[in-house]
């Protein structure tokens, strides 16, 4: 009897085409950006050419493609789909926008205010002590904190630096220094009941983030007060669709490298998020 210990994946398995959501204009912006950079470099050849790179670069952004599944259907190594990956990242994290700046253009265009918000994205369980600092208990998992700011319609306008889930909404602001930034860009913040205490001013100065009331065992909300909740409520809405929007790229459903790379993982999907929601 011959036994058959040919492997699953290999150059002899099935190959399919699949249909990315995205848009061409999306596919050549970054094709046009890689091929940038490789002139930059100096850098000559390529096993394969930049539209078929940044292809593969959505796949697994977008789809959450597993690199070797993508490389043995183009002939190529796991590793260089990976690198292909974290260079194409790189490249577009540089153009995330600063939070300074972002401040600045909103109050440019005549924007009073932004919406604020925070999100968790899920991460595999780490082994030892690395596992504890990343676990929420507020959601009851593991991942990393990230707060984003919006514009009133919900456009991403910034994403924070990715931090433990055990981080809070409030440490994850301050180290920011987000308040004395919007006093600075003269606008302020709406956001919901996990950012009371966040802003710290004194009773002569206007509040640079608003957010509603919270109820105690002794204290219930008065009517007013349930009025002013439902009402922020409605006004914050907009931030939860560009947190939809964001987390439409599906390898944002479980972070399964380095949670250190997650920061430029994030802030290259505003870019593309952004490019996306404009056209």
């Amino acid at each position: 009897m011959k036994k058959n210990n040919h492997p699953v994946e290999g150059p002899d398995g099935l190959v399919c085409t699949a249909r990315l959501p995205l848009s061409s204009a999306t596919l050549n912006w970054l094709a046009g950006l890689i091929r940038g950079h490789l002139k930059k470099i100096r850098s000559r050849w390529r096993a394969l050419p930049q539209g078929r790179i940044a292809a593969l670069v959505l796949a697994v952004l977008r789809c959450d493609q597993r690199p070797g599944d993508l490389a043995g259907g183009n002939g190529i190594h796991r590793t260089t789909v990976t690198r292909w990956v974290r260079e194409a990242v790189g490249l577009l994290a540089a153009r995330a926008p600063r939070l300074d700046r972002a401040l600045k253009k909103i109050a440019r265009q005549g924007g009073g205010m932004v919406l604020l918000d925070g999100t968790l994205i899920r991460t595999r369980r780490r082994s030892g002590k690395e596992n504890r600092k990343n676990y929420s208990g507020k959601s009851k998992c593991h991942g990393l904190l990230v707060i984003a700011l919006t514009d009133d319609r919900g456009r991403l306008l910034r994403v924070s630096a990715a931090r433990p889930g055990r981080t809070s909404e409030i440490t994850a602001c301050r180290h920011d220094q987000l308040t004395a930034k919007l006093r600075a860009a003269g606008l302020g913040a709406i956001a919901d009941l996990g950012f009371v205490g966040l802003d710290d001013s004194g009773p002569d100065t206007g509040p640079a983030v608003i957010t509603g009331y919270k109820a105690a065992r002794n204290r219930p909300l008065t009517r007013g007060q349930k009025l002013s909740n439902t009402a922020l409520a409605a006004v914050r809405a907009p931030v939860e669709h560009g947190f939809a929007h964001l987390k439409n790229w599906r390898v944002l459903g479980k972070v399964r490298t380095d949670p250190t790379w997650a920061t430029a993982l994030v802030r290259a999907l505003l870019v593309l998020t952004n490019r996306e929601v404009s056209r």
